[in-house]
């Protein structure tokens, strides 16, 4: 079952880099503007965006693989048609102990493989509302 429990939240929420895929360029779009919020609190910000040259003032990772720093959380801002994809790629690191799902972003079959592999699993929750209400 995806985490619901405000305290395994507020755990989660005290790990420190976040790998945002589908992090966005554009100003004004949540994909840009919820990872913005978590660089302001302290967050490492990782941007996976194979299409954006900037993000941040930093080049983006192409994918999951192409990040070389330890990662904590994957964010996922993509359709949920993708999300079993990005599961597959958090999956294959050996860190990433926790793969998080934005608001109307769900798949039940990646949920329960990431579980399975022992990953802790936040679906259809924003990371800045939970941030603002649990710390």
């Amino acid at each position: 079952m995806p985490v619901t429990d405000d305290d395994e939240l507020r755990e989660i929420l005290d790990l420190e880099t976040v790998a945002v895929v589908g992090c966005s360029s554009t100003r004004g779009k949540d994909a840009h503007e919820i990872p913005r919020y978590l660089r302001e609190h302290g967050y490492e910000v990782v941007p996976v965006n194979p299409h954006a040259e900037e993000i941040f003032g930093q080049e983006p990772a192409d994918s999951l693989a192409d990040v070389d720093e330890a990662i904590d959380i994957v964010d996922v801002f993509r359709p949920s048609d993708e999300v079993s994809g990005i599961v597959d790629a958090a999956l294959d690191r050996d860190d990433a102990p926790v793969i998080w799902t934005q608001l109307g972003i769900r798949d039940r079959a990646a949920t329960d493989r990431a579980e399975d592999a022992g990953r802790q699993v936040v679906e259809d929750k924003c990371m800045k509302v939970e941030h603002g209400r649990l710390c």
